[in-house]
């Protein structure tokens, strides 16, 4: 199983086929805007704008699971990122990661990558999973690891 069995919502609400990213690396964040880590957001965009041409997709999931972190509403989230970052990657609809209403892509995502201690539970945002070309969930990635910090295993999977 992998992560193109999957439809997500984009900000607009409309069904997005995860197969669209097929033979793509995709960096896949569960994000807000009133956190600690919010400026990852510029990070992740720098990111972006190296590698989207050698087909490296970043996809923002935002949740308000951790913290009340992400009050505002999908149309709020974009002109956050927008405005604050300049985010030109997609960023969703706003989600749950944890729980019995959690995203079926993120159980599916933490199923095939566990944190430390081997915990499936998402412990807070900028939480990130790096998936391969294949759609295989390829490593988990702790809120505090910097974006940048992880281009060798990019470069590895482009």
């Amino acid at each position: 199983m992998n992560i193109h069995q999957f439809k997500v919502k984009d900000a607009q609400g409309r069904d997005v086929d995860l197969t669209e990213y097929r033979g793509k690396v995709v960096l896949i964040v569960n994000t807000a805007s009133q956190c600690g880590f919010t400026p990852q957001y510029q990070q992740l965009e720098q990111l972006y704008q190296q590698y989207k041409a050698r087909d490296l997709m970043i996809l923002a999931f935002p949740c308000n699971q951790f913290g009340g972190q992400e009050p505002g509403d999908d149309n709020d989230i974009q002109q956050f990122c927008q405005l604050n970052y300049g985010v030109s990657f997609p960023v969703m609809a706003k989600i749950n990661v944890n729980g019995l209403k959690a995203s079926p892509l993120f159980d599916h995502l933490k199923d095939n990558a566990r944190g430390l201690l081997k915990t499936r539970a998402i412990k807070w945002n900028f939480t990130k999973f790096l998936i391969n070309k294949q759609g295989e969930v390829v490593k988990r990635y702790a809120p505090r690891t910097k974006p940048g910090s992880i281009v060798q295993a990019i470069e590895e999977l482009l």
